[in-house]
Parts: structure tokens; C-alpha cells; sequence
């Protein structure tokens, strides 16, 4: 092992780091962070200039395909390596972020599993990430507690609690606040890195392991480099190889076209496969957008029904189970609607539906957004899944083409499906950068995913002069008529007075460069991490 001492030189923080964290941030934590990087960090820029060169290809029209130097795998016969038993039945999964409160709650919440969440649903300041790794911690080590005085109210964690799992920031995301050897870190590494270093031999003690859920990967090299990143921390940490597991977001199209890849790559250390759904439209619309006679209508209007949906979840069901490994499925984004007994009744019933075509279809567990629905999703799959999973209805009844993975949705584009993404996006982004990533919006609970929908949706109608339902064209002027009036209106609510307590202004402008720029941003998150 390097010196401490010199390797610990090559950290920097960022000048507004004030608390170091030296419980977490620990001189070995350190040294492990550093060899991640100099290790991993390489490839991580390849893989993401890779991206961008991809992306050239469906600016010209392409789209993906089935990659012909991979044919072996997808028509071989193997399978993943097995799963661990207390990742064996996983109906119900809870997600959320990483602060103290959410972690006692969602662990206590009855759901069979807790993802908790360094990405989408967290703000990544500087104490959000290093004080959610602190509250795992506590969380493994069973002395997680809170005391909110203003409640008057206590937390802490149940007798029987839910499996956790971790999704770290995807590949594409910085830790800014940590540079090492001059540059930023990568976000996936450090909220990695953290959590194995001061979780594996407490969480093996406890009879199980290190499990992870792996966002936004686009091909089966990010694969490639997770599993080595796996391989290369259970050999630091002395612990035998296939002891961490993880689960795969589908929520790129691109992956839908390399699921057996993508298993394959992590056939030791995979369990799952999930369809992080809001995601996969984000990113539906982000690969197309400049397809001649591309348009994706209203957001509402896309659902698990819809052509282009339905396939990849099927598809999904039917190679993970081949595989022998779970196929799990989307996000309920509900919340209970308190004050109007109806609307929650029919909010539930929504949910109910769509947790009991998920496992109809062949899905071995579902997402949930809020305690309160873990009974609703719960009850629909005891009814239809009688056995720890489904991994025995093997889907051989389908079969999907490239064509079906990529169907162009039917539906319109309504001035107020325009008025709702640019609200959406707005009090979603002011949020964020008051640290606050899970955001509940009109009863239901948003995170990145769907505001990155929200601001791309607006983006390609602009830019496309999409005619509306009503036979007008978006077009600069109209499209500005309408933010500044939804932007009056958020003033008008918060109230003048209010508006300089708030991160309301920048909200406005972030969200108004983002869709005016003849240039599209991949990650609404990028251009705003600078302001926190």
C-alpha cells in the first residue's frame, strides 16, 4: 500500500468546503478514494467521449442496434452468478434519498428493499452526500436514531427492517467539492468508494453485503468498468470476489439494446435489472431529438402502455429471467393526497393497476416513492406472485425488433402540457439548489428524472416548432409569452417580499438557457451543481 501521508497530498477540497468530514474522510478512506481514481478515472473519460461519438450517429438519423460483435452472448446459453437469500424476494422496493429521516422511514417502511439514493432524488451538496454516507453507516451499524424537537417526535429503526441497497451518482456526474490530483472527482467513485470502505465488514457481519443500484449506464463497456470497480475493491478489501451486487437501471434506450450484454459483463456480481422509467423517456427523446419528424407528446401521455414502453419491459422480464436474475419494475411516483379522500382513492387506484400488470407481466418486484404505498404495491403482487420472485415465467411467448424498442408514441402536444413542464421544471430546479432533491409536486413525489423530461420536452417542441393540438406552432414567441407568464404566477405565489429568501431567480434563468440554447445539455443537474 501507498504512503498515506502522500498519497492523502493529492486531495483538494473547493473553497466552500468548510466541514471535512474527519469521521468519514479518514486518511485510509482517503488512500482508497485516490487509488480508485488513478485507477478508474481514465477510462471514465473514454467512456463518456464514447457517449458523445455515439450520439453523432443518431444525429444523423441512426438508431441503435443490436451490436453484431456480441451476437454470441445474446443467443448463449449461461447464466449471472446466484443471487444472495435476503435479495431473493424483492416485490416491493422503497427509494429515496439519503437524508437521516428518509433512511429510518424507508428502512422501517415494510418494503422488502430501501435503495437508498446519492443520484436523482438527491441534492449533491457537499453535507447531503458525506452526511448520508454517515447516516448509512449508523443505519448498518443498527444505531440510527432522530430526535425532531419541533414534532416532538423520535426515530428509529424497527426490530425487522428492509434490505439496502445504494445507487451512486452515474458516470457522467463530478464530486466537485473533492479535487484529486488536481481535477474533480468522479461522483460515482466517491459515493462508491465511501460506502464500501466503511460498510462491507459490518454489512458482512450482519449476514449480508454491498448492494448497489447502477444508473444511467449506456453501453455494455460502463458495464465493463463497474464490474472491474467491483473486482478491484473486494480485492482491496480482502473480501472474495462476487461479495458486492448490483442491480442495473434500464433507463437509457441504448441499454435496451444490450441487456444480455450488460448482464453479462457483471455476471458475477449482477442480480437485477430494473425499469427506471421516467429516465428511459428522458432519454427516448435526448437520442432523437434531431430525427427528422421526431415528437413525443405531452409527458402525461406517455405510460407503461405505450408501444415503445411495453417493449422494453418486456424485453427486460424476458432476458433477465433467462439469465436468472430479477427483472424489476418501474417507479409509482404517487403520494396520498391528505383532504380530499377521492382523489387519493383514485391516486391509489392508479397505483393498484399498474403494480398488478407489473406482476402479471412477469416482474419479480416494483418502486415505490412513499411508505403508504408499500401496502398497495405489496398486496398486488402477493395476489399474483405467490413465490419469492417470478424468475420461472420466462417470457418466450415475445418476441421484440429493433422497431418496437424505438416506435414513435401517438398522442398531442397542448399548450397546457407546455405550461406543465415549464412549472414543473421551475420549482423542481429551485428546489435542488436549495439542496432538496425528492420533491413532492402536485401529489406526486419528482426528482431529476422527470424534470429532466419536463425541460427536454420543451426544448425539442421549441426547437422543432411542434404544432399544438390546437393548431398553433411553438415558436419563440409564444414560447416566451407563456415562461414569463408561469413565471408571474410562481412570483405571484411565493410572493414578492419572499422571492429574495428563495433560489427562485436562478430557477428562472437555468431553466430559460436551458431551453432557449440552440445547444442541448445533456444533464439539467451539470450546468446547476456550480450553485451549490
Amino acid at each position: 500500500m501507498k504512503n498515506i501521508d502522500e498519497i492523502t497530498k493529492k486531495i483538494e477540497y473547493s473553497g466552500n468546503v468548510s466541514n471535512f468530514y474527519p469521521e468519514i474522510l479518514t486518511q485510509s478512506a482517503l488512500t482508497f478514494l485516490v487509488t480508485l481514481h488513478e485507477k478508474f478515472e481514465s477510462k471514465r473519460f473514454e467512456l463518456l467521449e464514447s457517449r458523445k461519438a455515439a450520439q453523432l450517429t443518431f444525429d444523423d438519423g441512426a438508431f441503435p442496434t443490436f451490436p453484431e460483435e456480441t451476437v454470441s452472448i445474446r443467443e448463449g446459453e449461461w447464466q449471472a452468478a446466484p443471487t444472495p437469500a435476503d435479495l431473493q424476494d424483492r416485490r416491493v422496493e422503497i427509494t429515496g434519498p439519503v437524508d437521516r429521516k428518509m433512511v429510518i422511514n424507508a428502512l422501517n417502511s415494510g418494503a422488502k428493499t430501501f435503495m437508498a439514493d446519492f443520484e436523482d432524488s438527491n441534492s449533491p451538496t457537499w453535507d447531503n452526500t458525506i452526511q448520508g454516507q454517515q447516516n448509512l453507516i449508523d443505519a448498518n451499524n443498527k444505531t440510527i436514531t432522530l430526535e425532531d424537537k419541533q414534532r416532538g417526535k423520535s426515530y428509529k429503526l424497527n426490530k425487522e427492517t428492509a434490505v439496502l441497497l445504494v445507487r451512486p451518482r452515474g458516470l457522467h456526474l463530478n464530486e466537485r467539492h473533492i479535487l484529486i490530483n488536481g481535477k474533480e472527482a468522479s461522483g460515482s467513485l466517491v459515493d462508491f468508494g465511501l460506502y464500501v470502505f466503511h460498510n462491507t465488514q459490518v454489512l458482512l457481519g450482519n449476514g449480508t453485503a454491498p448492494y448497489f443500484y447502477l444508473p444511467k449506464l449506456e453501453h455494455y463497456l460502463e458495464a465493463r468498468w463497474w464490474d472491474e470497480v467491483f473486482t478491484f475493491a473486494e480485492q482491496y478489501l480482502d473480501v472474495a470476489h462476487g461479495t458486492f451486487k448490483a442491480t442495473i437501471l434500464i433507463e437509457t434506450i441504448t441499454a435496451s439494446f444490450q441487456l444480455d450484454e450488460f448482464i453479462y459483463e457483471l455476471k458475477d456480481h449482477i442480480v437485477g435489472l430494473n425499469c427506471g422509467r421516467w429516465d428511459y423517456i428522458f432519454s427516448y427523446i435526448k437520442k432523437f431529438r434531431n430525427h427528422r419528424g421526431f415528437v413525443v407528446p405531452n409527458r402525461d401521455q406517455v405510460t407503461m402502455a405505450t408501444p415503445f414502453m411495453a417493449a422494453y419491459s418486456t424485453l427486460v422480464i424476458q432476458r433477465c429471467h433467462k439469465r436468472g436474475i430479477h427483472a424489476m419494475g418501474g417507479m409509482a411516483a404517487q403520494i396520498p393526497i391528505k383532504n380530499d379522500p377521492e382523489a387519493n382513492a383514485a391516486a391509489l387506484e392508479k397505483v393498484r393497476k399498474d403494480k398488478e400488470h407489473e406482476a402479471k407481466s412477469g416482474h419479480d418486484g416494483t418502486w415505490v416513492a412513499h411508505p403508504a404505498l408499500v401496502e398497495v404495491a405489496m398486496k398486488e403482487f402477493d395476489t399474483y406472485m405467490p413465490t419469492p420472485n417470478q424468475k420461472h415465467v420466462l417470457r418466450d411467448d415475445i418476441s421484440i425488433s429493433k422497431a418496437d424498442l424505438v416506435e414513435i408514441p401517438k398522442g398531442t402536444i397542448t399548450e397546457a402540457g407546455i405550461r406543465k413542464n415549464i412549472n414543473v421544471g421551475i420549482l423542481y430546479i429551485e428546489a435542488w439548489l436549495r439542496g432538496n432533491g425528492a420533491v413532492a409536486l402536485y401529489n406526486l413525489m419528482e426528482d431529476a428524472a422527470t424534470a429532466e423530461i419536463s425541460r427536454t420536452q420543451v426544448w425539442h417542441w421549441l426547437k422543432i416548432n411542434a404544432t399544438l393540438e390546437d393548431g398553433r406552432s411553438l415558436d419563440k414567441k409564444l414560447y416566451q409569452e407563456i415562461f414569463e407568464d408561469e413565471v408571474n404566477k410562481i412570483k405571484r405565489e411565493v410572493g414578492t417580499e419572499k422571492l429574495a429568501e428563495t433560489k427562485f431567480q436562478l430557477a428562472f434563468d437555468l431553466f430559460n438557457e436551458l431551453v432557449i440554447s440552440e445547444d442541448f445539455e445533456e444533464f439539467l443537474t451539470l450546468p446547476a451543481y456550480q450553485y451549490i
